[in-house]
């Protein structure tokens, strides 16, 4: 059976740049925000 609470438990992704929560989505490996890589596209 699968342990959900180890899941639960994960601390929130943030930011390397900003320091701000990334909002997580299903396999992704970004390790900045929206806002931050958009900078770096300027």
């Amino acid at each position: 059976m699968l342990d959900l609470d180890f899941y639960r438990n994960l601390p929130e992704k943030s930011c390397r740049e900003c320091g701000d929560t990334i909002e997580e989505q299903h396999e992704s490996y970004l390790y900045e925000c929206e806002r931050c890589i958009g900078k770096h596209e300027e």
